[in-house]
């Protein structure tokens, strides 16, 4: 009858250890990999909410400005000057998504202005196989396009002193706004016409 040595056991004990602290080892470095990648994609989100938030409040705030520029008859120079971004609005919606905004930047263009905001999350990817990763928080950035979609507006019946009756703008939408410059300052007006004379989208940056 054979025996089987004692020494087998022994030396199989330390390799089933090794193979279990690298599967260990492997699972923990997969999990550091995917809360970073969710952490990237919650940033990402945060970033893409508030710049969106950023440039619908812009659009909102250009109502009186626009509807001036109508009745001075300075619509292009409307267009073309710059715009404060309201990065407020930007950091309420990056705080909504537990993120902080970094920075929040506006360029102008004519028919056209960018709103790009910058964010970083609270939460650390904070993984023991990752040096220096208990600081480690996730960026993003995102930038949001505010575009005036109803170029050339058709004036109506100016008078002798080129005081315009209305304006009637055709968007590239096929939708047709009119402006009555008696209803300029009529309360809720820009409100039932601002999502139609300016679009405001996610673009690639």
């Amino acid at each position: 009858m054979r025996t089987r040595p004692r020494g087998d056991a022994g030396q199989a004990f330390p390799i089933y250890i090794m193979m279990v602290a690298g599967l260990l080892f492997l699972a923990l470095a997969f999990f550091a990999v995917g809360k970073a990648s969710a952490l990237r994609n919650d940033s990402q989100g945060a970033a893409d909410a508030a710049a969106l938030a950023a440039a619908q409040k812009a659009r909102a705030n250009f109502g009186l400005g626009f509807l001036n520029s109508l009745r001075a008859n300075a619509l292009d120079a409307f267009l073309i000057a710059p715009f404060a971004p309201p990065c407020a609005e930007a950091q309420r919606l990056a705080n909504a998504n537990e993120a902080d905004t970094n920075s929040c930047t506006p360029t102008s263009g004519y028919l056209r202005d960018l709103i790009t905001v910058a964010v970083e999350g609270r939460d650390p990817v904070d993984s023991p196989v990752l040096p220096g990763s208990e600081d480690k928080v996730a960026k993003a950035k995102a930038t949001a396009l505010i575009e005036f979609r109803c170029p050339n507006p058709k004036v109506i019946d100016a008078d002798s002193n080129g005081y315009p009756e209305a304006f009637i703008f055709t968007c590239l939408s096929g939708d047709v706004v009119t402006i009555a410059t008696a209803d300029i300052e009529r309360p809720g007006l820009w409100e039932s016409v601002s999502r139609t004379l300016f679009d405001v989208r996610l673009v690639d940056q």
